[in-house]
């Protein structure tokens, strides 16, 4: 089937499919072989970790020149050589007999993150359903916050009863023989890049040089380097922040467990809905319930036998607001900036994107003491998120 700008349902599915394999079968993997990586090469905690920090850096690093090749027409085989390229690193991850081999493994699915995760997927739909993309970007960000529920307990299954090595041999075996032909088949026909002389490329290149300069590039910018930090910290300390507010054991373990199913809460209610309410609007107001959830954990404290219920409200707002802002997040670029160059201009803002997720966490427990807990560090991400709030609805000013 050629391209055409009419959506296409299936494609989305098949799509969406492929990331929540993705997601799954790599981003969510790491914190399973910690342990048994750490156990079986003699390794530290310290130097395991900067393994997934490297694979985050490579991806930050690669996301522009992806984006200039899906830009210019080569999706198919950007996200059909990621899948390969992910198998091949699985195979090589279940080999790795050395800190070194471990290193070299988790940069290649670095790379493969770059060609197979959101970042580059949000690109195509949005060059092939130019007046539909962000229908296809929520059915794939719902469908993707699903990954830890179906990989997390199928490759702890698979590491418990196969061992490790076995498990990503396993996955291996998905991206080479799921996500690979999958991409291979279903990204055949892509819309083509406009054909320029020498002379209109210099013109593109200029162009595109100016929209990185723009008000609204660096707006929309600030906003997701800002926002993706909240987004990255909070979690990696969710479970001592809450044991801090004194909750009961069962709360600080079901609460941040119940995150995952508000996210998918809110891009259910974003599908159906949003169509009933002004577009631009609900990009203001969904970023705004991040600052909200926050300022509710700060309060919690001093809400005596309400406690729990403030912490509960929390959750429900940043849960469903980092639900659907993952959708703001995926969408922003093309609709304030330029939809013609979305791949290029997100890419543009790999590295500091991925350095704001390698480095929030560690800012955060910096910013914690014995004697104030996480307090200024929830007073620093609830002013971050102000200002990334405010960066968004000051960018579709500049639209």
């Amino acid at each position: 089937m050629h391209a055409t700008n009419t959506y296409q349902r299936g494609l989305v599915g098949w799509l969406s499919l492929a990331q929540l394999i993705s997601w799954g079968s790599i981003f969510y993997t790491f914190a399973l072989i910690m342990g048994p990586v750490e156990t079986e090469l003699a390794l530290t905690r310290v130097e395991v970790s900067l393994a997934f920090s490297l694979a985050l850096l490579v991806e930050g690093t690669l996301a522009y020149p992806v984006g200039r090749w899906i830009d210019r027409g080569h999706e198919r085989i950007v996200m059909t050589s990621g899948s390969v390229l992910a198998g091949i690193c699985l195979v090589g991850l279940a080999n790795v007999q050395s800190l070194m081999g471990f290193y070299l493994a988790w940069a290649g699915l670095g790379a493969a993150m770059a060609a197979i995760l959101y970042t580059p997927v949000f690109a195509v739909v949005t060059r092939r359903f130019p007046l539909d993309f962000r229908r296809a970007i929520i059915t794939m960000t719902f469908l993707g916050g699903l990954a830890s529920t179906v990989f997390i307990p199928l490759t702890a299954w698979l590491i418990s009863g196969w061992g490790w090595r076995a498990a990503m041999l396993s996955l291996a075996a998905i991206h080479l023989l799921v996500c690979a032909p999958l991409h291979a088949m279903q990204l055949r026909h892509a819309p083509p890049a406009k054909v320029h002389t020498a002379q209109g490329r210099a013109k593109v290149a200029a162009g595109l040089a100016s929209l990185m300069r723009s008000p609204a590039f660096l707006l929309v910018g600030s906003f997701l380097v800002l926002m993706t930090a909240v987004a990255s910290a909070l979690p990696a300390h969710m479970i001592n922040l809450l044991r801090e507010h004194g909750l009961s054991e069962a709360w600080v373990i079901a609460i941040p467990a119940s995150i995952g199913a508000f996210q998918v809460l809110g891009r259910l209610l974003l599908y159906f809905f949003e169509h009933h309410f002004d577009l631009h609007l609900a990009n203001r107001l969904i970023p705004a319930l991040i600052p909200l959830g926050l300022l509710a954990l700060l309060a919690a404290p001093w809400a005596g036998p309400a406690q729990t219920g403030v912490v509960v409200l929390f959750v429900v707002l940043f849960g469903m607001g980092n639900g659907m802002l993952t959708i703001v997040k995926g969408t922003a670029m093309a609709q304030y900036v330029s939809r013609e160059h979305v791949a290029t201009l997100n890419g543009a803002l790999g590295v500091p994107v991925a350095l704001a997720r390698a480095t929030a966490p560690l800012a955060l427990g910096w910013m914690w003491s014995a004697s104030a807990g996480y307090t200024p560090g929830l007073w620093a991400m609830l002013i971050t998120t102000l200002v990334g709030v405010a960066a968004l609805a000051w960018a579709q000013q500049h639209a």
